[in-house]
């Protein structure tokens, strides 16, 4: 409903748009991303670094998928939401990364119209769509605890299926709407896109119309896929802290604090930038400041799931052993 809200407001934009994308038109098709790193030896050192994260991500979710398939103790429907998660941050990390590593060594800024609005949807499928796949993992550790008597009904082959599909279709239709509708405002001024990659609000600044609606579209959507899923969570995990205190085995307890723990560190450094920076009204943000909190939830994020859910998982760190003959030494 929200994102046919969205192509409606596209489909009816006043004519006199039109007046402005007829002198769009003629005269750039392409956009400049002005970039996160300076053009000096810091800027080179921080590349180095961001490359080495992009290396650590990919290795890292790539080793997770694998292992996930290849080990059948892993097939249940908490590491087959992994496996998912793991396929969005390479994708996630995969659409901004490779581009800004381009633009800052090549020195060419530039992207065409149709490379940002791909660029974008890509980034807006993966943010939605992770964080719907988060608040699914927080309700799969939800019944497993606090309902374990239910959970080969609530969370069966069947439903984990239909709900990795419902985030990877929700979030594609929500991307598509915001996406089409953003490469469809007039943009007169400066084609000059103060971030590292397409993103919209970004976008939004050289509209020459009035985009008050559709920022308030961009709240909404927002609060929809990010805001109330983080509510959900927190709730989620609220019950089952109370539920894992009251557990009577002292070693029941620790496994499920450190399965909550993890789980909790991923949401907190993907969602609390996600929602700062897209919840601010337009006159409270600064471009320094947003392309800061992206650097968090398309970059760091994808390099620490992988890192946070095998470290700490006993299960995970034993498939390792068993599908990559590796020998990890656990400290109790």
């Amino acid at each position: 409903m929200f994102s046919a809200l969205l192509l409606f407001l596209f489909l009816f934009q006043p004519l006199q748009q039109n007046v402005f994308m007829e002198k769009w038109n003629h005269t750039s098709n392409d956009f400049i991303l002005l970039g996160l790193l300076p053009p000096n030896q810091t800027g080179i050192f921080l590349l180095c670094l961001i490359i080495l994260i992009f290396f650590l991500a990919l290795v890292g979710n790539s080793a997770m998928i694998h292992l996930i398939h290849m080990d059948p103790r892993l097939h249940t429907p908490m590491y087959f939401l992994l496996s998912q998660l793991s396929l969005m941050d390479l994708m996630h990390i995969s659409t901004t990364v490779p581009k800004m590593a381009h633009d800052f060594l090549s020195g060419q800024k530039g992207i065409s119209f149709l490379g940002c609005g791909v660029q974008s949807f890509f980034f807006l499928t993966m943010a939605c769509s992770e964080g719907l796949l988060l608040t699914s993992m927080a309700y799969d550790r939800y019944v497993a605890i606090c309902h374990p008597l239910h959970y080969p009904i609530r969370m069966s082959k069947t439903m984990c299926v239909k709900t990795i599909v419902g985030s990877w279709t929700l979030g594609s239709i929500n991307s598509l709407a915001h996406t089409v509708y953003a490469l469809h405002i007039p943009y007169c001024r400066s084609r000059a896109i103060d971030h590292f990659f397409c993103d919209v609000p970004a976008m939004l600044l050289l509209a020459c119309t009035d985009t008050w609606v559709y920022e308030y579209m961009v709240f909404v959507s927002t609060s929809l896929y990010l805001l109330f899923p983080f509510i959900g969570i927190t709730a989620s995990y609220g019950r089952v802290l109370s539920a894992v205190y009251h557990m009577r085995s002292k070693e029941g307890r620790i496994k499920a604090f450190t399965t909550i723990s993890t789980h909790l560190t991923v949401v907190v450094f993907y969602y609390a930038p996600f929602v700062y920076t897209y919840l601010r009204p337009r006159n409270l943000r600064s471009p320094a400041e947003d392309k800061i909190l992206a650097v968090f939830y398309t970059i760091l994020t994808p390099m620490l799931n992988p890192i946070i859910y095998s470290l700490r998982n006993k299960e995970v760190l034993g498939a390792m052993t068993r599908v990559f003959g590796i020998f990890f030494f656990l400290k109790e």
